[in-house]
């Protein structure tokens, strides 16, 4: 079996949106880049996470074929591949039904920036991609599309949200972060109007905790 570690964490992390209740049944798929190679370790199809092995994880190229694995990869796998071939920075993607940050999808309206933590871990509004099937390449494209060259999130119309970064861990502090804005957009709009931050204040403080590090003292 090749890529032991990868199968490990990617499955790490499908158990983890499970747990945090950021998909439901066997909703959702996490994959991992192989780094240096066209492939791909990513969750199979339809199965429950909870009775999963490293062993089952699907191996698989970017021409989406199957290269070691029993089961058949998740069926959002031209997704993923579509993105890793768009975004040569992009470690891993996950992809969750999250209820908040669904509701923005099925409204079409994006997450805007209102909380200095999305200010620093997105960087962005999280768009809309628009409306396409499940599964389909069109799916793939459109949300490819509207990641562009920097997104780190993405809406997918009627659907849920699916996020990427260098490696699995900062993929799903994404999906944490996303979920959270969108909670509180959804409560705060009870009190009244949203107000977003500025531009130039998401830039700088994007651009400060992507370079942020704590020093231990001698």
């Amino acid at each position: 079996m090749q890529y032991l570690q990868a199968r490990q964490q990617v499955l790490k992390t499908a158990q983890e949106i499970l747990s945090a209740r950021l998909v439901i049944g066997t909703w959702g798929n996490v994959s991992m880049r192989i780094p240096g190679e066209e492939l791909m370790v990513i969750t199979p199809s339809g199965m429950d996470y909870e009775t999963l092995t490293p062993e089952d994880m699907a191996l698989v190229d970017f021409q989406q074929e199957l290269i070691e694995g029993p089961y058949r990869p998740s069926t959002e796998t031209p997704m993923h591949t579509e993105i890793y071939k768009k975004r040569p920075d992009a470690g891993a993607v996950v992809h969750v039904h999250s209820p908040y940050a669904a509701a923005f999808a099925v409204a079409g309206q994006p997450i805007p920036v209102i909380l200095e933590e999305t200010a620093q871990a997105i960087g962005h509004p999280i768009m809309v991609a628009p409306y396409a099937r499940c599964g389909t390449h069109q799916l793939a494209s459109s949300a490819a599309s509207t990641l562009g060259e920097n997104g780190r999130a993405v809406l997918l119309s009627m659907h849920g949200l699916l996020t990427l970064g260098p490696d699995l861990k900062e993929a799903l502090k994404v999906c944490y972060v996303a979920e959270k804005t969108a909670m509180v957009a959804l409560l705060a709009k009870t009190l009244g109007q949203v107000p977003c931050l500025g531009e130039d204040d998401v830039k700088i403080l994007h651009r400060k905790f992507q370079s942020y590090k704590q020093m231990k003292k001698d």
